[in-house]
């Protein structure tokens, strides 16, 4: 059955490759070699049964690449019908004389259907049909097709660009730039290519007016100078024969006019153009209607009632037979991919089951899915990227891409941020709401679910969206639900932005300081220093909020310094003067004060005593002065912050790594400086300066 069923498809796709020359070979005949009537009788009822099939097809699809043989298509049935008007003249005008049966029962039956009695009337309807195909439907889809080719070819740069920056942004995958890529450029190779076709259609709109004169004239010259005809027989001969004739051409010319109106208003493949044509044509909801359609026509009285009720029986079986064969190729479809799942183990784990390689992600519970479109895009997905490329550009590196997912674990509204299987934050958000953060003027409370911001711990309220103006006139700052989350995420990605950087960024950023400073790059890595140990000094250095953006000043001190012996935290803290001042310009512009919280030397000396006895745990001070010396330091850092100073935290550098871990630990937004990291230029205003005996008189 296997070999029975291969060699079938082997004769289909024969007869599918060979089919389309033998059809141009008859077409090239048809223009030469007189046919007899009856033959041509079926051309025409064909060239009908084409032009429906071209026209359902254009109306089951979605956009244009979908039939993006169509141009092909419509200049091989224009050539079918030019053919056939050859074909038929050649009768019209030697064998007229006849009757009106001479060029077959097609075209009699239209002319006759559109004529009547009245060679006038029927000539106008005619002029009608032409005007109605020739200006109005081809004309505007000549229009449509142009206009649309420009404003495609236009914008093709534009959307180039697009795609190169969500690749840069880690939105895309190489695979799917390169794929949004090809469909950018066959979109244009379309609208270019419709452009030109829609010339075909206009062109034989035209040629039909001037074939039907032709046949009239030469008709009626003929006639009566070499038949002996009366004008009056020669007329009705002929204007019958000949407006027939323009009919049966008409009509398809119009369903194709019709079919590239509709494939302009909404190109090339991996397979040949026979398959491809056949591939798409091939569509069972085409050939039913086609057929359909036959079968009316042929219960018309009048018409060749047999001939096109067998041609609709054709089309239905054509379709019948489609269908049939599309189950088919999914019922084996279907079979080979179960057998495939039958013949691996049971016992067999995908590795992707449980391996999640993503740096940065975040799960979604199911009510949150409407911030985050099918296609990639939605309000998330755009402030997640905002985000990303930010916090690249202020941290000196490109945070790698996070991943987006939905989790049936989470509540309705809750999300989580997770760097690497770790969770580092989650909280909830309200998709239908706002949420209200009270700015120092809000003095009108609203009514919401009252709740503390993700990022900063602020009092704040979700809102109605229907009170965002009341709350706005109140003083409330408003935020979106993508914009809390993205937020939250900034937050995040800015205080782990030391585990977030590994050696695979380190090297992409030596690799691009390389193009500018090759010999200092060979110089330092890894000559001096390994390319494991430069991520470990990087990672410090973010860890304390330090930004890397000047890598190449990181390199030029490592190449300067004897680093033989030393400990990455060590280099770090030698090299951290001279990069400090990038984390300064962050804090407090350069031309404002930059506010200090200090210690009084009677408590950087107890630290300095604790640091002699330090063990590998740490240093150790009495925690009851641990604490008071904290809340003192959080509480003149809230004030400041109240007032809306971004201050630091003022120290000796014997004690300032140490210290900024205690600090860390507990305030988290809050950086420790040395007085040598400061620059000597550098203006500065102290807040406060926590003193023993101020606590000391607390603890009493």
């Amino acid at each position: 059955m296997d070999l029975v069923k291969k060699d079938k498809s082997l004769v289909i796709k024969v007869l599918s490759t060979i089919s389309l020359p033998i059809g141009i070979l008859i077409l090239m005949t048809m223009m030469v070699i007189p046919l007899p009537a009856m033959l041509l009788d079926v051309f025409f009822t064909s060239n009908i049964l084409i032009s429906l099939i071209v026209l359902m097809v254009a109306l089951q699809t979605f956009k244009p690449l979908d039939f993006s043989s169509f141009p092909t298509v419509l200049l091989f049935a224009t050539v079918l019908r030019l053919g056939l008007n050859v074909a038929s003249t050649r009768i019209v005008l030697s064998e007229g004389h006849t009757g009106t049966d001479a060029a077959g029962n097609v075209i009699e039956a239209f002319g006759n259907f559109v004529i009547g009695s009245d060679y006038v009337v029927g000539i106008f309807v005619f002029a009608i049909l032409i005007i109605i195909n020739l200006v109005v439907i081809t004309k505007g889809a000549g229009r449509v097709s142009e206009v649309s080719a420009r404003f495609t070819l236009d914008a093709m740069p534009g959307k180039q660009m697009a795609i190169d920056a969500d690749l840069g942004a880690g939105i895309l995958s190489p695979e799917e730039a390169k794929e949004k890529r090809e469909s950018i450029e066959k979109e244009a190779d379309f609208y270019g290519a419709m452009d030109g076709a829609s010339k075909f259609v206009k062109g034989d709109a035209i040629a039909a007016i001037l074939i039907l004169v032709i046949n009239v004239v030469g008709g009626l010259i003929i006639g009566t100078t070499q038949h002996d005809l009366s004008f009056t027989n020669a007329a009705e001969n002929y204007v019958i024969l000949s407006v027939g004739d323009g009919l049966v051409a008409q009509i398809p010319s119009l369903l194709l006019a019709m079919a590239t109106a509709v494939i302009v208003t909404r190109i090339s493949s991996n397979f040949d153009l026979s398959d491809q044509i056949s591939n798409e044509v091939g569509m069972t909801k085409a050939w039913f209607p086609a057929a359909g359609v036959l079968l009316l026509i042929g219960f018309i009285p009048g018409m060749p009632n047999l001939l096109f009720i067998v041609s609709a029986f054709c089309a239905g079986g054509i379709g019948y037979y489609l269908f049939k064969k599309g189950k088919n190729d999914e019922i084996e479809e279907n079979l080979k991919i179960e057998e495939e799942n039958n013949n691996e183990e049971k016992d067999i784990i995908n590795l992707n089951e449980i391996a999640d390689n993503s740096s940065i992600s975040i799960q979604l519970g199911y009510g949150l899915i409407k911030l985050v479109d099918k296609d990639n895009t939605g309000p998330l997905i755009s402030r997640v990227t905002g985000v990303r490329r930010q916090v690249s550009i202020d941290l000196g590196f490109i945070i790698p891409s996070v991943r987006i997912t939905d989790d049936l674990n989470l509540g309705a509204d809750e999300y989580t941020i997770k760097l690497g299987h770790t969770i580092v934050g989650q909280n909830q958000v309200f998709p239908d709401k706002l949420l209200a953060i009270p700015g120092s003027e809000s003095d009108v409370k609203i009514t919401g679910i009252e709740v503390k911001d993700p990022s900063f711990n602020m009092d704040a309220v979700w809102i109605d969206r229907h009170n965002k103006d009341k709350a706005e006139t109140s003083g409330y700052m408003i935020v979106t639900p993508e914009a809390v989350i993205a937020t939250h995420l900034n937050q995040l990605l800015v205080k782990h932005s030391g585990d977030l950087i590994g050696q695979d960024e380190v090297q992409d950023l030596l690799d691009n300081l390389q193009k500018s400073s090759p010999k200092l790059v060979e110089t330092v890595i890894p000559k001096i220093l390994p390319l494991n140990q430069l991520t470990g000094i990087l990672k410090i250095l973010l860890a304390e909020s330090v930004p890397i953006t000047d890598l190449k000043r990181v390199l030029e001190l490592l190449s300067n310094i004897n680093i033989s012996k030393m400990s990455i935290i060590e280099i770090s803290e030698i090299i951290r003067p001279a990069l400090v001042g990038l984390l300064i310009q962050k804090i407090c512009p350069i031309n404002k004060e930059l506010s200090v919280i200090t210690l009084s030397p009677e408590m950087e000396q107890i630290i300095i005593n604790a640091l002699k006895e330090k063990n590998n745990s740490g240093i150790s001070l009495d925690p009851l002065f641990t604490q008071n010396m904290l809340q003192a330091i959080a509480k003149a850092y809230e004030t400041a912050s109240s007032q809306g100073d971004n201050c630091i935290l003022l120290t000796s550098p014997i004690i300032r790594r140490d210290l900024a871990n205690l600090i860390r630990q507990n305030i988290e937004d809050l950086n420790v400086l040395a007085f040598t990291e400061l620059p000597e230029t550098r203006k500065i205003k102290i807040l406060a300066t926590i003193e023993n005996k101020k606590l000391e008189e607390k603890n009493k």
